[in-house]
């Protein structure tokens, strides 16, 4: 097999089951009560190889029903044109939560096979177990999306599929580490990053080259919409909303084209928006609805999910979340004109929602605004790219100190951010104590603790 199976957006009695291999091939969910729920399994055309060939890999994917409260354990088979059978692990899998009822959901994003990434999952699963209600992802999982490998069997081991299943294979200070099989057992509820927008599509000798040659014409998430088919909504998976016990959650397709020379024109549009969310846009217009709904208005919790982060100390919250403007041949991106400052606060604030999760700089940090809404940033997993205090936040917010154990600089004053290239770190919302919990690890340190640092009260 490609990967091991992976679950999707369930609903009330259900739960989607996706797996893949790498020959034609009929598939199944087993359910330990005896049923067998068959697969529709198609050719995905959207992945490649390095040289440009589409890869050989197929999809299969499940919905099952029928089931009842509690965790019902299954595997997967899939039996190729010669006969031969490929069987999974056994795991458990479990309809939503219903709502009301408290979940415990992992927010991470940026994996990007970067090197720590296998042991913030190995963590992850020590720490809060496997069988979590969710993964909230605020996009970036890989580095080139219609790469086949980065999802599966890249050659430095740390393909995403690879770290969220459990066959990982890294070695950090002479310890290994393979990740941890949370998707088995807990649904993906993902948001689109910039690396998971690819460019144009002639021109190019390698999918790095057009995955770096966006354009307004010309740009897909067409691998990210094969392997994450649902959720969805009226965009289809691009952005959607869904009640995960006493929480709700909206996803959103927040991000824009990224270029080195952040300032210099060129004919592709600089950092152009892929997709509107400014007022009037359908994407905000239907957010506005979806906020103002019994769901979300009866919901514990709200939680808004997008990859660019307005609020931040990291190295990409800026130049402003806007349209480029050309003025004497270079371009400038007002502060003003912030679509996430202009049109998204606003509607977060009045509409009560309670944590705003993003990605996209590479480190932790969190802010909370006049009205109450919690800006975290829990994107320290594989890397960093570095804090830059002394800039301060473009959208004028001072970032809150972490409350149990904060990091500290060479003269042991508390920092108010994690980036570092040693030390990973991950959240998870628990409802039921209505709070984020963020933790840190030293991967230099293989036998240390993992240190409970932050600790984030919603209400």
């Amino acid at each position: 097999m490609h990967s091991e199976p992976y679950l999707l957006d369930p609903s009330a009695d259900g739960v989607h089951v996706i797996w893949h291999t790498d020959a034609p091939a009929s598939g199944a969910v087993l359910l330990d009560d005896g049923r067998r729920v068959e697969a529709t399994s198609s050719a995905l055309v959207a992945l490649h190889d390095d040289d440009g060939v589409r890869a050989t890999v197929y999809r299969h994917w499940s919905e099952v029903r029928g089931l009842g409260a509690g965790r019902t354990s299954y595997r997967v088979v899939s039996v190729f044109e010669d006969g031969a059978a490929a069987e999974s692990g056994t795991y458990t899998l479990a309809p939503a939560v219903p709502p009301g009822q408290p979940v415990r959901l992992l927010l991470s994003s940026d994996h990007q096979l970067w090197r720590m990434t296998p042991a913030n999952l190995a963590k992850v699963a020590e720490t809060v177990g496997v069988e979590l209600d969710g993964v909230l992802f605020a996009g970036d999982m890989v580095g080139v999306p219609a790469r086949a490998t980065d999802w599966f069997d890249h050659p430095n081991g740390r393909g995403f599929f690879a770290g969220l299943t459990g066959r990982a294979d890294t070695v950090i200070a002479g310890r290994h580490y393979r990740g941890a099989p949370l998707l088995q057992h807990a649904p993906l509820f993902p948001a689109i990053g910039n690396h998971e927008v690819m460019g144009r599509t002639q021109g190019h000798r390698t999918l790095q080259e057009r995955f770096d040659d966006p354009a307004p014409d010309g740009w897909d998430t067409a691998a990210y919409e094969e392997l994450f088919p649902v959720p969805r909504g009226p965009a289809g998976p691009r952005w959607w909303s869904r009640t995960v016990g006493d929480v709700f959650v909206v996803s959103l397709f927040v991000t824009r084209a990224w270029r080195d020379a952040v300032a210099t024109y060129d004919r592709r549009g600089g950092q152009f928006l892929f997709e509107r969310v400014d007022a009037g846009s359908p994407q905000h217009s239907w957010l506005t609805a979806e906020l103002a709904s019994a769901a979300a208005r009866t919901a514990r919790f709200r939680v808004v999910v997008f990859h660019h982060a307005s609020h931040g100390l990291g190295a990409h919250v800026v130049p402003a979340y806007t349209d480029p403007v050309l003025a004497d041949g270079r371009y400038a991106y007002p502060i003003e004109n912030d679509v996430v400052l202009r049109d998204l606060a606003p509607l977060f604030g009045a509409s009560g929602v309670d944590l705003v999760l993003n990605g996209h700089n590479h480190l932790w940090n969190r802010f909370r605004d006049a009205s109450g809404v919690n800006w975290l940033e829990s994107s320290n997993v594989g890397n960093s790219y570095g804090a830059f205090p002394g800039r301060g936040d473009p959208g004028g917010l001072t970032p809150v100190l972490p409350t149990v154990a904060p990091l500290t600089d060479p003269a042991g004053t508390p920092l108010p951010y994690v980036a570092d290239d040693d030390v990973t770190v991950f959240s998870v919302l628990d409802s039921a104590a209505g709070a984020v919990h963020s933790y840190r690890f030293d991967t230099r340190d293989p036998d240390g603790p993992v240190v409970l640092f932050d600790e984030l009260a919603l209400h």
